[in-house]
């Protein structure tokens, strides 16, 4: 499967995180359980992908460093984590798809079906586990969905 390619490449690029990066990994972490822990789908949905966006930000902080004197329009953070993380892509590419439904589910809108949300949320919980892997931090798996 090529995220779990794309997980052992990114184990190679491991280095220590800086400052900021385990407090964001932290917030990526209870989003991703205020998701699990959400009986109504279009919150689940909009809790997990801000988890991933959240985990994302945990790359970004990790790997760029703002150049001085570059203004550039705004850039959505998963066009920046594809190109700070290349073997990142394919998760970036699939969140940024979500990211109108999230939108729309944080607005309020019934825009996602549970199933939706459910997949959404494993999706991330994966991606945060790469995340780690890639960021050389421990991995923290998330705790059981309650009924």
């Amino acid at each position: 499967m090529r995220k779990e390619a794309a997980m052992n490449q990114a184990s190679s690029r491991s280095a220590s995180p800086v400052p900021g990066v385990l407090d964001l990994l932290a917030a990526a972490r209870r989003s991703l359980t205020e998701a699990m822990l959400e009986p109504r789908a279009g919150e689940r949905y909009a809790a997990a992908h801000l988890a991933a966006l959240r985990g994302a930000a945990a790359v970004l902080a990790a790997r760029t460093r703002p150049a001085p004197g570059r203004r550039g329009g705004p850039r959505s953070a998963w066009e920046l984590l594809a190109q700070a993380a290349p073997e990142m892509t394919e998760w970036a590419n699939f969140f940024a798809a979500g990211a109108r439904k999230r939108a729309a589910a944080e607005a309020g809108i019934d825009a996602v079906s549970s199933r939706e949300a459910d997949d959404l949320l494993r999706d991330a919980e994966s991606f945060l586990a790469l995340i780690d892997t890639t960021l050389g931090v421990p991995h923290q798996t998330a705790l059981p969905r309650v009924s």
